[in-house]
């Protein structure tokens, strides 16, 4: 029996060829080292993230949210949902607060998924891993299973606006949270104090319809890692993740800067502490290579 349990939503990006199926790879390792089961939802599907807001209406957005709730209650009645990426966890926990405020639209959301013969009783809670990594286990658990420690590398914890607001982790601030810096330390390696981009958004969807205003945002975010002395960008947001990354050539060539700094999952960064080589921790899936993180795997 594994030590924890949970429901879990994947989300559409970690699909296998998707733009995150490395987060999911690394977090299966990092699940492995903590005895972690992660029980994936049946037949889940889009929690409709940002395009649901684009006219489709409020109950059929929170309804699409709220068949993965209840599909989950039928499968793994007794176990919280959890998913690693911001906008899928956004999307749900809103869908799951929202039920619970109003009691006409559980009703009107349970009428439409009746058509599928399901219903949503709303009784379980809806976590981002990174909350289960802090609540249910801490920092001490997390750091006592660590093999190889980050030794020698500096990182910006790059929280993004996703999983800060509207509901954060709880117990840390908005404007400055500090568990990407604690899991930083925690593994051996050096955040970088004081990074005052930590929050700023990275533009989103922007990046596809408007790429000068999200790449304006990016590069502030790259530039004040660089400030910081960092030498890679930790991130626990999927749209982070690639805007920040992928991005570096056209704004190197749009603002003549020279950035080409790793941006990694926090699961890669556990993954390769934890010992495991660098396939497991998903370090082929970067597109600016994490060197020093691949070093320490094949040690």
């Amino acid at each position: 029996m594994a030590k924890k349990e949970y429901s879990f939503y994947p989300g559409c990006s970690s699909q296998k060829g998707a733009s995150s199926i490395n987060y999911l790879i690394s977090t299966n390792s990092m699940c492995e080292e903590l005895d972690i089961q992660l029980n994936h939802i049946p037949d889940w599907n889009c929690c409709a993230a940002s395009i649901g807001y684009a006219g489709g209406g409020e109950l059929p957005r929170l309804a699409l949210s709220a068949r993965n709730i209840a599909l989950s209650e039928q499968a793994h009645p007794d176990q919280d949902i959890v998913a690693t990426c911001a906008a899928c966890w956004l999307a749900t926990k809103e869908t799951k607060e929202r039920l619970d405020e109003s009691a006409d639209l559980m009703a009107e959301t349970n009428q439409a998924l009746s058509a599928a013969g399901l219903e949503i009783k709303n009784n379980k809670e809806v976590r981002h891993m990174a909350e289960v990594l802090i609540e249910d286990f801490g920092y001490e658990a997390l750091g006592a299973k660590v093999k190889k420690p980050l030794e020698g590398i500096k990182i910006a914890g790059y929280v993004g606006c996703q999983t800060n607001r509207p509901f954060g982790i709880d117990g840390e601030s908005y404007e400055n949270p500090m568990y990407l810096d604690k899991l930083v330390e925690t593994l051996g390696a050096d955040p970088v104090k004081n990074y005052d981009k930590k929050v700023q958004c990275c533009g989103g969807a922007l990046a596809f319809s408007e790429p000068e205003k999200s790449q304006d945002m990016i590069k502030d975010i790259i530039g004040a890692a660089y400030d910081g002395g960092a030498d890679m960008i930790v991130t626990p947001c999927p749209v982070c993740q690639m805007n920040v990354e992928v991005y570096q050539d056209q704004i190197n060539e749009k603002y003549g800067t020279k950035f080409n700094i790793p941006v990694v999952y926090y699961s890669t960064l556990m993954s390769v502490a934890y010992g495991r080589n660098a396939k497991d921790s998903a370090l082929n899936g970067q597109i600016i290579k994490a060197k020093q993180l691949e070093a320490i795997a094949n040690k």
